[in-house]
C-alpha cells in the first residue's frame, strides 16, 4: 500500500466551528450598525441637498462659499443622488446581514428621518421640508420606491443559502 492508497483517517470535528459562528455573529451585527450609520450620514446628505439651488451653486464660481444661501430654480441633484444611495444601502445591509430582513433597517430608518424632517418646523415657524419644494417631494417618493424596487427584486431572487 503506497501512501496515496492509505486510508485517511477522519478528522476531530473542528473547535473552530463555534468560532466561526461567533464571528459571523459579530460581521452580521457589525453589518447592523454600519447600515445605521451610514443610513442617517446618507439622508442627511440627501436632505442637504433637496434645498440646493442654482444661484447657491453658481455663487461658488465667484467665490461665495455660502451654497446654503444661493436663490434660483432648485436643483434635483438629491433625486438621482437617493436613488443610488438607498440602493447601495439595501445592497449592503442584505449582503453583510445575510438575511431577507435586513433591509428593513435602512429602510425604516431613512423613512422616519424624512418624513419627520418633512414634518419638523423650525423656530421661525418654517418647515425643514416645504411642501413647496418639489425636489424634496420627489426625494422622498423615489427613496422609498428604491428601498421597494430592491425588495421586490429580492422576492423574485431570494438570497442564497450556504
Amino acid at each position: 500500500m503506497t501512501v496515496s492508497e492509505a486510508p485517511e483517517a477522519e478528522a476531530p470535528e473542528s473547535p473552530e466551528a463555534p468560532a466561526g459562528k461567533a464571528a459571523e455573529t459579530v460581521v452580521r451585527l457589525g453589518g447592523v450598525l454600519v447600515s445605521i450609520v451610514a443610513t442617517v450620514v446618507v439622508t442627511l446628505i440627501e436632505l442637504e441637498l433637496s434645498v440646493l439651488r442654482v444661484g447657491g451653486v453658481t455663487g461658488l464660481f465667484h467665490g461665495d462659499l455660502a451654497v446654503w444661501e444661493g436663490n434660483g430654480q432648485l436643483i434635483g441633484l438629491s433625486i438621482p443622488l437617493t436613488i443610488a444611495a438607498n440602493l447601495a444601502l439595501a445592497w449592503f445591509a442584505t449582503t453583510t446581514i445575510a438575511r431577507s430582513w435586513a433591509i428593513g433597517v435602512p429602510w425604516a430608518l431613512w423613512t422616519v428621518l424624512v418624513l419627520g424632517a418633512a414634518g419638523t418646523r423650525t423656530t421661525e415657524g418654517d418647515y425643514l421640508l416645504g411642501g413647496d419644494n418639489w425636489v424634496a417631494l420627489v426625494m422622498i417618493l423615489v427613496g422609498s420606491l428604491a428601498f421597494a424596487v430592491y425588495a421586490y427584486r429580492m422576492i423574485m431572487k431570494p438570497l442564497k443559502r450556504g
